[in-house]
């Protein structure tokens, strides 16, 4: 029987320097099973930085969670900017999420020297680079969750 379907809550950060936009690589997400590393997603896509809230965490509790355990980096400038319903299909099934998204500043300010960051969390690994804004604008670059990016862009 397969599990029940469900709307997941997350928390994701833009986070702007040089004009560029820092975002994660769908390409290199994988598992870190060695026998499940495929590709997650196929193709090219991107999503802003974050991930799913626990149990009894706030929104804002969580996108500083998220990031400090994907960039090892704690967020200043915390601003919240709008929630993005998202229904998407990933590897032919349905998925549903509601998305809490933030604009912050990294404090630890290396990041912003570095043009891609591995980033190798428990179960996953992937990289995030900087993007320039125009190709998120033009949307060259597709980005999720799917909204009007420019609105938060210089």
């Amino acid at each position: 029987m397969k599990p029940e379907k469900y709307i997941r809550v997350k928390a994701m950060c833009l986070f702007i320097h040089d004009g560029k936009v820092l975002i994660q690589s769908g390409n290199s997400l994988r598992k870190r099973d060695a026998e499940r590393s495929r590709s997650i997603i196929p193709g090219d896509y991107f999503r802003v930085l974050g991930g799913s809230l626990n149990v009894f965490e706030t929104a804002e509790q969580g996108v500083k969670r998220e990031i400090k355990e994907e960039l090892g980096s704690d967020i200043e400038n915390l601003q919240f900017l709008q929630v993005v319903e998202s229904i998407f299909t990933y590897w032919g099934e349905k998925n549903h999420e509601i998305v809490f998204l933030y604009k912050g500043d990294l404090v630890n300010k290396d990041l912003y020297k570095k043009d891609v960051i591995h980033i190798v969390e428990d179960a996953y690994e992937f990289d995030a680079m900087w993007v320039p804004i125009e190709k998120i604008i033009n949307k060259e670059v597709p980005l999720f969750p799917a909204t009007d990016y420019s609105q938060y862009l210089p």
